[in-house]
Protein backbone atom coordinates (compact mmCIF):
# COMPACT_ATOMS: atom_id res chain seq x y z
CA UNK A 1 0.00 0.00 0.00
CA UNK A 2 2.60 2.93 1.19
CA UNK A 3 4.53 1.63 -2.50
CA UNK A 4 1.50 2.50 -4.70
CA UNK A 5 0.48 5.41 -2.41
CA UNK A 6 4.20 6.79 -2.91
CA UNK A 7 4.08 6.49 -7.12
CA UNK A 8 1.01 8.00 -7.41
CA UNK A 9 2.12 10.94 -5.35
CA UNK A 10 5.16 11.19 -7.47
CA UNK A 11 3.37 10.47 -10.70
CA UNK A 12 0.87 13.20 -9.82
CA UNK A 13 3.34 15.75 -9.31
CA UNK A 14 5.64 14.42 -12.27
CA UNK A 15 2.32 14.83 -14.49
CA UNK A 16 2.36 18.58 -13.02
CA UNK A 17 5.91 19.62 -13.56
CA UNK A 18 5.93 17.94 -17.12
CA UNK A 19 2.49 19.88 -18.02
CA UNK A 20 3.96 23.57 -16.04
CA UNK A 21 6.78 23.05 -18.24
CA UNK A 22 5.40 22.64 -21.55
CA UNK A 23 2.88 26.02 -20.82
CA UNK A 24 6.28 27.43 -20.08
CA UNK A 25 7.58 27.13 -23.05
CA UNK A 26 5.20 27.54 -24.88
CA UNK A 27 5.35 31.23 -23.12
CA UNK A 28 8.29 31.48 -23.78
CA UNK A 29 8.36 31.35 -27.36
CA UNK A 30 5.47 33.60 -28.09
CA UNK A 31 6.90 36.42 -25.45
CA UNK A 32 8.92 38.60 -28.01
CA UNK A 33 5.22 39.22 -30.15
CA UNK A 34 1.70 39.92 -29.54
CA UNK A 35 -0.74 37.59 -31.85
CA UNK A 36 -2.48 39.53 -34.41
CA UNK A 37 -5.54 39.14 -33.38
CA UNK A 38 -4.83 41.59 -30.64
CA UNK A 39 -1.73 43.60 -31.95
CA UNK A 40 -4.27 46.59 -32.55
CA UNK A 41 -5.05 46.95 -28.82
CA UNK A 42 -2.24 45.20 -26.83
CA UNK A 43 1.48 46.54 -26.43
CA UNK A 44 4.30 44.31 -26.76
CA UNK A 45 5.54 45.89 -23.61
CA UNK A 46 2.52 44.87 -21.73
CA UNK A 47 1.77 40.90 -23.96
CA UNK A 48 5.60 40.74 -22.37
CA UNK A 49 5.03 41.79 -18.83
CA UNK A 50 1.72 39.62 -18.58
CA UNK A 51 3.96 36.58 -20.26
CA UNK A 52 6.41 36.92 -17.24
CA UNK A 53 4.24 37.09 -14.82
CA UNK A 54 2.69 34.12 -16.21
CA UNK A 55 6.04 32.58 -15.95
CA UNK A 56 6.83 33.55 -12.25
CA UNK A 57 3.59 32.38 -11.24
CA UNK A 58 3.92 29.29 -12.63
CA UNK A 59 7.45 28.48 -11.08
CA UNK A 60 6.35 29.69 -7.85
CA UNK A 61 2.93 27.16 -8.42
CA UNK A 62 5.76 24.58 -9.20
CA UNK A 63 7.63 24.80 -5.90
CA UNK A 64 4.28 24.72 -4.30
CA UNK A 65 3.60 21.54 -5.34
CA UNK A 66 7.17 19.93 -4.70
CA UNK A 67 6.89 21.86 -1.02
CA UNK A 68 3.09 20.42 -0.80
CA UNK A 69 4.65 16.90 -1.94
CA UNK A 70 7.21 16.66 0.41
CA UNK A 71 5.18 17.68 3.82
CA UNK A 72 2.60 14.90 2.56
CA UNK A 73 5.65 12.38 2.58
CA UNK A 74 6.50 14.02 5.75
CA UNK A 75 2.60 13.53 7.03
CA UNK A 76 2.40 9.83 5.95
CA UNK A 77 5.23 7.96 5.40
CA UNK A 78 7.54 9.44 7.42
CA UNK A 79 5.51 8.93 10.31
CA UNK A 80 4.83 12.90 11.00
CA UNK A 81 1.05 12.24 11.91
CA UNK A 82 1.34 9.05 13.91
CA UNK A 83 3.81 11.24 16.07
CA UNK A 84 1.37 14.36 16.52
CA UNK A 85 -1.67 11.78 17.26
CA UNK A 86 0.73 10.12 19.66
CA UNK A 87 1.64 13.70 21.24
CA UNK A 88 -2.30 15.13 21.11
CA UNK A 89 -3.95 11.53 22.48
CA UNK A 90 -1.43 11.70 25.44
CA UNK A 91 -2.32 15.31 26.40
CA UNK A 92 -6.04 15.71 25.32
CA UNK A 93 -7.60 11.99 25.61
CA UNK A 94 -7.33 11.01 29.12
CA UNK A 95 -8.91 14.21 30.06
CA UNK A 96 -10.88 15.50 27.66
CA UNK A 97 -12.22 12.44 25.91
CA UNK A 98 -12.36 11.24 22.28
CA UNK A 99 -14.56 13.57 20.53
CA UNK A 100 -12.10 16.33 21.83
CA UNK A 101 -9.29 14.57 21.50
CA UNK A 102 -9.84 14.31 17.54
CA UNK A 103 -10.60 18.00 17.31
CA UNK A 104 -7.56 18.83 18.90
CA UNK A 105 -5.60 16.58 16.30
CA UNK A 106 -7.67 18.39 13.26
CA UNK A 107 -6.47 21.61 14.62
CA UNK A 108 -3.19 20.92 15.67
CA UNK A 109 -2.85 19.66 12.06
CA UNK A 110 -4.62 22.67 10.77
CA UNK A 111 -2.25 24.89 12.43
CA UNK A 112 0.72 23.14 11.34
CA UNK A 113 -0.24 23.17 7.88
CA UNK A 114 -1.24 26.78 8.29
CA UNK A 115 2.07 27.86 9.57
CA UNK A 116 4.09 25.98 7.07
CA UNK A 117 2.06 27.74 4.32
CA UNK A 118 2.62 30.98 5.77
CA UNK A 119 6.13 31.39 4.17
CA UNK A 120 4.83 30.76 0.69
CA UNK A 121 1.63 32.89 1.02
CA UNK A 122 3.84 35.74 1.84
CA UNK A 123 6.20 35.12 -0.86
CA UNK A 124 3.52 35.48 -3.26
CA UNK A 125 2.09 38.50 -2.09
CA UNK A 126 4.55 40.41 -0.99
CA UNK A 127 7.69 39.29 -3.91
CA UNK A 128 5.71 37.93 -6.84
CA UNK A 129 2.24 40.21 -7.16
CA UNK A 130 4.25 42.96 -5.70
CA UNK A 131 7.01 42.81 -8.60
CA UNK A 132 4.55 42.93 -11.07
CA UNK A 133 2.61 45.89 -9.64
CA UNK A 134 -0.48 43.96 -8.63
CA UNK A 135 0.03 43.81 -4.90
CA UNK A 136 -2.14 46.35 -2.68
CA UNK A 137 -1.68 43.64 0.42
CA UNK A 138 -0.07 45.50 3.69
CA UNK A 139 2.10 43.62 6.38
CA UNK A 140 -1.17 44.60 8.44
CA UNK A 141 -3.60 43.78 6.67
CA UNK A 142 -2.01 40.13 5.42
CA UNK A 143 -2.55 39.75 9.30
CA UNK A 144 -5.71 40.88 10.35
CA UNK A 145 -6.76 38.51 7.27
CA UNK A 146 -5.14 35.88 8.50
CA UNK A 147 -6.61 36.41 12.19
CA UNK A 148 -10.01 36.64 10.83
CA UNK A 149 -9.63 33.43 8.56
CA UNK A 150 -8.46 31.81 11.41
CA UNK A 151 -11.29 32.89 13.65
CA UNK A 152 -13.76 32.22 10.95
CA UNK A 153 -12.68 28.94 10.61
CA UNK A 154 -12.90 28.31 13.85
CA UNK A 155 -16.53 29.42 14.53
CA UNK A 156 -17.58 27.41 11.77
CA UNK A 157 -15.13 24.28 10.96
CA UNK A 158 -15.32 23.45 14.77
CA UNK A 159 -19.11 22.67 14.63
CA UNK A 160 -19.10 21.23 11.74
CA UNK A 161 -16.00 18.51 12.31
CA UNK A 162 -17.95 18.09 16.00
CA UNK A 163 -21.04 17.15 13.81
CA UNK A 164 -19.11 15.00 11.31
CA UNK A 165 -16.82 13.23 14.03
CA UNK A 166 -20.09 12.25 15.81
CA UNK A 167 -22.04 11.24 13.08
CA UNK A 168 -18.80 8.81 12.10
CA UNK A 169 -19.65 7.31 15.26
CA UNK A 170 -22.95 7.10 15.91
CA UNK A 171 -24.40 5.98 12.46
CA UNK A 172 -22.95 2.27 12.06
CA UNK A 173 -21.38 0.90 9.28
CA UNK A 174 -23.34 3.70 6.77
CA UNK A 175 -21.38 6.35 8.41
CA UNK A 176 -20.00 7.80 5.38
CA UNK A 177 -23.80 8.13 3.90
CA UNK A 178 -24.67 10.70 6.87
CA UNK A 179 -21.18 12.33 7.11
CA UNK A 180 -21.87 13.04 3.35
CA UNK A 181 -25.06 14.37 3.30
CA UNK A 182 -24.57 16.41 6.22
CA UNK A 183 -21.76 18.05 4.75
CA UNK A 184 -23.36 18.31 0.94
CA UNK A 185 -26.36 20.24 3.71
CA UNK A 186 -23.29 22.67 4.97
CA UNK A 187 -22.28 23.27 1.22
CA UNK A 188 -25.13 24.56 -0.04
CA UNK A 189 -26.38 26.56 3.17
CA UNK A 190 -22.76 28.42 2.97
CA UNK A 191 -23.63 29.23 -0.75
CA UNK A 192 -26.56 31.37 0.62
CA UNK A 193 -24.50 32.34 3.64
CA UNK A 194 -21.23 33.13 2.53
CA UNK A 195 -21.98 36.17 0.56
CA UNK A 196 -24.35 38.19 3.01
CA UNK A 197 -22.59 36.94 6.34
CA UNK A 198 -19.11 35.86 5.54
CA UNK A 199 -17.19 37.80 2.73
CA UNK A 200 -17.93 41.24 4.32
CA UNK A 201 -15.86 40.20 7.00
CA UNK A 202 -13.29 40.69 4.45
CA UNK A 203 -14.42 43.50 2.47
CA UNK A 204 -16.97 45.53 1.92
CA UNK A 205 -19.59 45.70 -0.31
CA UNK A 206 -21.83 49.20 -1.93
CA UNK A 207 -24.79 48.89 -4.39
CA UNK A 208 -23.49 50.05 -7.79
CA UNK A 209 -24.35 53.61 -7.99
CA UNK A 210 -23.66 53.78 -11.79
CA UNK A 211 -27.27 54.19 -13.39
CA UNK A 212 -25.86 53.26 -16.76
CA UNK A 213 -23.89 50.09 -16.34
CA UNK A 214 -27.08 49.08 -14.09
CA UNK A 215 -28.98 49.04 -17.35
CA UNK A 216 -26.35 47.07 -19.55
CA UNK A 217 -26.38 44.34 -17.35
CA UNK A 218 -30.03 44.16 -16.33
CA UNK A 219 -30.25 43.85 -20.20
CA UNK A 220 -27.43 41.31 -20.37
CA UNK A 221 -28.86 38.92 -17.58
CA UNK A 222 -32.68 38.77 -18.96
CA UNK A 223 -31.17 37.91 -22.28
CA UNK A 224 -29.81 34.85 -20.44
CA UNK A 225 -32.35 34.08 -17.71
CA UNK A 226 -30.27 35.12 -15.16
CA UNK A 227 -31.82 36.92 -11.62
CA UNK A 228 -29.80 38.47 -8.99
CA UNK A 229 -31.13 40.19 -5.87
CA UNK A 230 -28.28 43.15 -6.38
CA UNK A 231 -25.27 44.73 -8.15
CA UNK A 232 -22.39 45.26 -5.75
CA UNK A 233 -19.07 46.71 -6.11
CA UNK A 234 -16.31 45.28 -3.72
CA UNK A 235 -13.36 47.01 -2.82
CA UNK A 236 -11.33 45.06 -3.93
CA UNK A 237 -8.29 47.40 -4.67
CA UNK A 238 -7.80 47.06 -0.53
CA UNK A 239 -5.17 44.04 -1.79
CA UNK A 240 -4.71 43.14 -5.13
CA UNK A 241 -4.77 45.82 -8.41
CA UNK A 242 -6.28 42.28 -10.21
CA UNK A 243 -10.42 43.48 -11.20
CA UNK A 244 -13.13 40.79 -11.63
CA UNK A 245 -16.71 40.69 -11.55
CA UNK A 246 -18.48 36.83 -10.22
CA UNK A 247 -21.96 36.30 -8.95
CA UNK A 248 -22.42 34.21 -5.64
CA UNK A 249 -25.43 32.50 -4.20
CA UNK A 250 -28.34 30.40 -4.94
CA UNK A 251 -31.52 31.00 -6.90
CA UNK A 252 -33.04 34.23 -6.45
CA UNK A 253 -30.75 35.04 -4.01
CA UNK A 254 -27.71 35.37 -6.34
CA UNK A 255 -26.38 38.64 -6.16
CA UNK A 256 -23.54 40.27 -8.95
CA UNK A 257 -20.33 41.64 -7.51
CA UNK A 258 -18.01 44.04 -9.89
CA UNK A 259 -14.18 44.47 -8.00
CA UNK A 260 -13.82 48.29 -7.91
CA UNK A 261 -10.84 47.77 -9.56
CA UNK A 262 -12.65 46.23 -12.68
CA UNK A 263 -14.70 49.40 -12.57
CA UNK A 264 -11.75 51.86 -12.45
CA UNK A 265 -10.18 50.50 -15.79
CA UNK A 266 -12.89 49.20 -18.18
CA UNK A 267 -15.49 50.88 -20.05
CA UNK A 268 -19.17 50.08 -19.46
CA UNK A 269 -19.03 47.79 -22.93
CA UNK A 270 -15.92 46.15 -21.42
CA UNK A 271 -17.12 45.40 -18.09
CA UNK A 272 -20.18 43.99 -19.86
CA UNK A 273 -18.29 41.49 -21.57
CA UNK A 274 -15.87 40.51 -18.40
CA UNK A 275 -19.30 39.84 -16.88
CA UNK A 276 -20.88 38.21 -20.27
CA UNK A 277 -17.60 35.55 -19.57
CA UNK A 278 -19.40 34.79 -16.26
CA UNK A 279 -22.61 34.51 -17.02
CA UNK A 280 -21.63 32.08 -19.92
CA UNK A 281 -20.77 30.06 -17.48
CA UNK A 282 -24.34 29.90 -15.93
CA UNK A 283 -26.17 29.89 -19.07
CA UNK A 284 -23.83 26.63 -19.80
CA UNK A 285 -24.78 25.24 -15.93
CA UNK A 286 -20.79 24.87 -15.69
CA UNK A 287 -21.40 26.26 -11.65
CA UNK A 288 -24.39 23.59 -11.46
CA UNK A 289 -22.24 20.39 -13.04
CA UNK A 290 -18.93 21.62 -10.99
CA UNK A 291 -20.85 21.69 -7.99
CA UNK A 292 -22.80 17.54 -8.79
CA UNK A 293 -19.12 16.45 -9.71
CA UNK A 294 -18.22 17.87 -6.14
CA UNK A 295 -20.93 16.23 -4.56
CA UNK A 296 -20.33 12.89 -6.68
CA UNK A 297 -16.60 12.91 -6.03
CA UNK A 298 -16.79 13.75 -2.14
CA UNK A 299 -19.46 10.71 -2.10
CA UNK A 300 -16.71 8.28 -3.42
CA UNK A 301 -14.70 9.81 -1.70
CA UNK A 302 -16.08 8.78 1.68
CA UNK A 303 -17.17 5.23 0.00
CA UNK A 304 -13.39 4.54 -0.04
CA UNK A 305 -12.62 5.44 2.92
CA UNK A 306 -15.31 3.71 4.47
CA UNK A 307 -14.03 0.79 2.89
CA UNK A 308 -10.80 1.49 3.82
CA UNK A 309 -11.61 1.92 7.27
CA UNK A 310 -11.80 -1.95 7.36
CA UNK A 311 -8.69 -3.00 5.90
CA UNK A 312 -5.96 -4.06 8.04
CA UNK A 313 -3.50 -3.20 5.43
CA UNK A 314 -4.63 0.38 4.95
CA UNK A 315 -3.13 0.86 8.88
CA UNK A 316 0.03 -1.44 8.44
CA UNK A 317 0.99 -1.54 4.28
Amino acid sequence: VSQVFCLALVGSLAVKFWLATRQMRHVHQHRAFVPAAFASTISTEAHQHAADYTQAKTRFGLLSEALGTALLLGWTLLGGLDALNAWVYGLVAPGWGDLAYQLALFGAFSVIGGLLDLPLEWYRSFHIEQQFGFNRMTPRLFVVDLVKGTLVGLVIGTPLLAAVLWVMGATGPWWWLWAWGLWTGFMLLMQVVYPTLIAPIFNKFKPLEDASLTGRVQALMQRCGFQAKGFFVMDGSLRSAHGNAYFAGLGKSKRVVFYDTLLARLLPAEVEAVLAHELGHFHHKHVLHRMLMIFALSLLGLVLLGWLANQPGFYFG
